[in-house]
Parts: structure tokens; sequence; C-alpha cells
């Protein structure tokens, strides 16, 4: 629970640091393919950090699928297992980072903040009930749906009183939705891959492709990126090292844990974020903030609750 709350922690801090990064890069607001870049040129450099710690001293990247004990015992040593591993984290690196954040860069550049952090959230809800329907080892409980609506709640405190009730708009709320689908996926594809694979190198190649093919789309676009002041080069390497630690935690604690316990954390990334934002760009704090950060705080607890599981086991034990 400590490190899913510190991967929340770390990509809130991005909703400060990119508006700063955009600003230093001398990035328009209008200007979709220069977005795009810089996310590219971030996510790129953050897949090939990660690769060169996690393969740092290995000398090969396959290793054949083993059965039996043999499999067992050879687990640490194989971080990519075969070449259909291979294809599905190239598939990981397109859905999650490159369609989720194509999608979602065109969508915040039409539509409000307040609207986009609200659709943009909803993937993690999605991926909590879609995960339900896809592995047989997740239930769809009544704590889940609780915690969920908590979650759901929070997100919407956080942003009361913004424009909420604008006409949906297909190049604003649809991208956003298209952006949340594809997070859900993301995720649910983060499971499979993080399995039968080295989550770490998993994460490092789906980062560098996914963020290779957004620099190709953000030039594509007409997308170009000024030369950035030396603060803008700090932020640049502060926001590659949030998806360096942010991915690669993640996605281990997906590979190993109940995808719905982990992905109700990112509720809490918009509402930090909102409120980090108000200490590093000095925007207007609202109590509203305390508000929404509680509701989401009991969404989490709602559903990583396990008394009633732990008594059942010391009854069963009992018997």
């Amino acid at each position: 629970m400590i490190l899913a709350a510190s991967t929340a922690v770390v990509w809130a801090f991005a909703f400060p640091l990119i508006k700063l990064g955009i600003n230093e890069f001398s990035i328009s607001g209008e200007d979709t393919g220069a977005k795009t870049l810089f996310a590219g040129v971030r996510f790129f450099l953050a897949g090939i950090i990660v690769l060169i710690i996690s393969i740092f001293g290995r000398s090969k990247l396959f290793s054949a699928k083993k059965s039996g004990s043999a499999q067992a015992a050879s687990d640490r040593e194989i971080l990519i297992n075969g070449k259909n591993g291979f294809a599905l984290i190239l598939l990981l690196g397109l859905v999650n980072t490159s369609l989720h954040y194509f999608f979602y860069y065109i969508g915040l550049s039409n539509q409000s903040g307040s609207r986009s952090a609200i659709i943009d959230s909803a993937s993690s809800f999605i991926l909590i009930l879609a995960a339900c329907a896809v592995f047989a080892e997740e239930h769809l409980t009544m704590r889940k749906i609780i915690g969920c609506a908590l979650g759901f709640g929070g997100i919407l405190l956080v942003n009361a009183g913004g424009d909420l009730s604008a006409k949906f708009t297909l190049m604003g709320d649809g991208m956003l939705v298209l952006s949340a689908v594809f997070s859900a996926l993301g995720g649910l594809l983060t499971r499979v891959v993080t399995v039968k694979n080295n989550s770490v190198i998993a994460t490092g190649i789906s980062l560098g492709f996914g963020g290779l093919l957004l620099m190709v789309g953000g030039i594509a676009m007409g997308g170009r990126l000024n030369a950035p002041t030396p603060f803008g080069i700090f932020i640049l390497l502060c926001l590659t090292g949030i998806s360096v630690y942010g991915f690669s935690v993640y996605n281990k604690l997906i590979s190993c844990n109940s995808v719905g316990e982990i992905a109700i954390f990112n509720s809490l990334i918009p509402i930090l974020g909102v409120t980090f934002s108000c200490i590093i760009l000095k925007e207007p704090f609202r109590v509203q903030y305390i508000l929404a950060g509680i509701f989401t705080a009991l969404g989490i607890f709602t559903v990583n609750y396990k008394g009633e599981e732990k008594n059942s086991e010391k009854n069963n034990t009992a018997l």
C-alpha cells in the first residue's frame, strides 16, 4: 500500500511540472504536436533509463520457456518470455503510452482542466471493473463498488465549481474518453505482460517504444521543441524520473497484487495534483480539496480492507 501510494504521489507531481515544462520549452496552448513530442521525449528517455538499470550486467534478453520445476527454478532468469512476450510488450507500449497519452493531450488541448481530470481518472474505475470480468482471480465485491464510488466522489469534489456542464465535444471529451479506455486497456495488458515477463524490462521497453511512437507522431503533426532553458532541462529530467519510478513500481505491483487494490490508488492523483499545483504554482487552495482527499482515502481503505477475509481465515483454521 505504501508503494502504491508513492506512485500516486510522484505522478501527481507531474501535474505542475508539465505546466512548468511546457512554459520553459515555449510550447503554446494549442500546439498539440509539440506537447506530444515533449511527452514522447520524456517517456523515451524514461524507457532507456529503466533498461540501462535493469539489464546492466546481463548478456541476454530472451530465455526459452521451460516447464515444471525447471520453469520455477529459472523464473528469476527469464527477462522476456519468448518472441510472443516481446510482441505483447510492444503492444503495451503502443496502448498504455502512445495511444493513451496521444488522445489525452489532444483532449486536454480542447477541454477544461476540470472535465479532463474527471474523464481521465475514470480509467482507474474502468480498470477495476474490467479486471473483474477478465481475470478469474479478480472478483467484483460490494467493497470495490463502494470504494470506486467514494474515489470518484472525491474527484468530483476536487473539481466542483469547474466548467462541468458544457456540451460534449468530440475533440475534447471524445478524445479524453478514448484516452481513459486505452489507459484501462493498458492496465489489463500490464497484468498479462508483467506476470509472464520481467516487469522492469517490460516497463523499459514499453516506455521507450511508446515514447518513440509519440515523438514520431508529434513531429508528424508539425511539433517542434524550442531550445530549452537550463530550468526546462531540469524539469524534463524530473518528469523522466517520475516515469522511471512510477511505472516501474506500479507495473511490479500490478504483476503480484490484485489489480483493483492497486488501481484505486490512482484516484489520489488528480487530488494530489491540484494540491501540489497550489504549492508549486501558487494556485489558490480550496477547502474542498481536503474533503476530496478524505473521500478518496475512504475509497482506498474500503477496497483494500480485508478484515472480513482475515476473520474468515481464522475461523476456517480453527475448524
